[in-house]
């Protein structure tokens, strides 16, 4: 539908931070479980808890498979409840061109659309919106000319790509990556397309930025998403009220302010300070600051609501993730390598491809429980991928998401065991070796 988008009702006055919360509130809940303890025996920020939702529980720290287009890449939505997964996420974005918000809330919601009973998360849309609108993989922010950017200004295009994302005050228009019609995304679209979608959890719209940004910009983009947030609790409160009979749907506040302490604190009092029923972490941030930057806002964040960092999934990202306070979190990349013969062992990541796999007879990885490991050799996955059968992806796929899920679950336990640091030590000490 070209130049179209949802029609928004008139906006409705934004919330003070000190705003009311909802009645309905009361229909998710988060509860900490044991604290993790540091080598002096003193709590850390890491924890244990229960996320509870109207489609179930999930014990945490828990990694979040996602299923992109209301799908996890070539595997069944009952393979993923077989291996452990205890959520899915999807792309807001993606979902709204294809097949449409409308098409989901027609079916019932999410979960029952993709035959999937257990919890499920939504992003905003916004990632998509303003990283494929500047022709990047990577975030970006959305304002300047049409152009290719220098190292360090606020106005990046990837090179030889037209933008495809304007920002400004209100929302952001953008073009659709699929067919090029011009759409409309802001805080009250975001959450009406959401509400439509119908996951358990869905995520405040926010503008993200990127590192190579001044400051000054940050600090504009910081200041619009906490404006963008007072918004999206209006309208997700007028939606609730609206949709009588739907299952309560828990809306996140985003933190942004890339690498700057001040702006991460800063964003976490100022959305902490409004009625969301838990935050995402998001934007950008160096790997090495990865466990700072969360621990700041795990500093800041209201204690008794939960903390999902967006975006990672090798196993050094998850264990500072976790130590800094992190309980759930997200990403792609399981079942993307997979696609290219990748698969996940105690010993670290290896490639299937290689040719002295040609004859292992072996599985995947030794003693593991997944349902690819109990049933195929590595020979004849290889076999698969050689041969260009869309049956490798789904059974490295299967293994990948198992390993990553039970690697999450073995923290956890732990954690409650008391034993997180010598596990943490052996985990890392035989996945990236010596």
């Amino acid at each position: 539908m070209p130049d179209s988008a949802p029609v928004a009702p008139e906006a409705a006055p934004a919330p003070s931070s000190a705003a009311a919360s909802h009645p309905r509130q009361s229909e998710f809940s988060f509860a900490v479980g044991t604290r993790l303890e540091g080598g002096d025996g003193a709590p850390t920020l890491g924890r244990t808890g229960t996320i509870t939702t109207p489609h179930g529980t999930i014990q945490t720290p828990a990694f979040i498979a996602v299923g992109t287009k209301a799908t996890v890449k070539a595997v069944l939505p009952e393979s993923m409840a077989e291996l452990g997964a205890q959520a899915l996420l999807a792309n807001a974005y993606h979902l709204y061109l294809q097949p449409g918000a409308d098409i989901l809330d027609e079916a019932g919601g999410l979960g029952r659309f993709m035959n999937w009973s257990g919890p499920t998360f939504t992003d905003s849309g916004g990632f998509q919106v303003m990283s494929l609108g500047s022709g990047f993989k990577k975030v970006i922010d959305m304002t300047g000319p049409q152009r290719d950017a220098t190292p360090g200004s606020d106005d990046a295009v990837a090179p030889g790509k037209e933008r495809l994302a304007h920002i400004d005050d209100d929302g952001v228009w953008f073009k659709s990556h699929l067919n090029g019609d011009r759409h409309r995304f802001s805080p009250e679209i975001s959450m009406q397309v959401q509400h439509q979608i119908g996951a358990d959890i869905m995520f405040a719209f926010d503008e993200l930025t990127t590192l190579h940004n001044s400051r000054r910009y940050q600090e504009e983009a910081l200041e619009r998403t906490r404006k963008w947030a007072e918004r999206c609790v209006a309208e997700h409160f007028r939606l609730t009220d609206e949709r009588v009979g739907k299952p309560y749907q828990a809306l996140f506040g985003v933190i942004q302010g890339a690498q700057y302490e001040d702006l991460r604190r800063k964003a976490c009092g100022d959305l902490g300070a409004m009625p969301f029923d838990g935050f995402g972490i998001g934007g950008a941030l160096e790997k090495e600051n990865l466990g700072t930057i969360v621990g700041w806002c795990s500093e800041a964040l209201p204690e008794d609501r939960p903390r999902h960092l967006l975006g990672i999934s090798e196993p050094d990202d998850i264990f500072v993730a976790i130590e800094a306070g992190a309980d759930t979190f997200d990403c792609v990349s399981p079942t993307r390598v997979a696609r290219n013969s990748a698969f996940y062992t105690a010993e670290g990541r290896l490639n299937l491809s290689g040719a002295k796999y040609k004859r292992d007879w072996g599985p995947l990885q030794d003693g593991c429980d997944c349902y690819t490991c109990a049933n195929y050799s590595r020979a004849y996955i290889r076999h698969l991928f050689k041969a260009s059968e869309m049956l490798s992806h789904t059974l490295i796929s299967i293994h990948n998401e198992r390993f990553v899920v039970r690697m999450v679950d073995d923290a956890r336990r732990a954690i409650e065991e008391g034993t997180f640091h010598d596990f943490k030590a052996e985990t890392l000490g035989r996945y990236y070796g010596p």
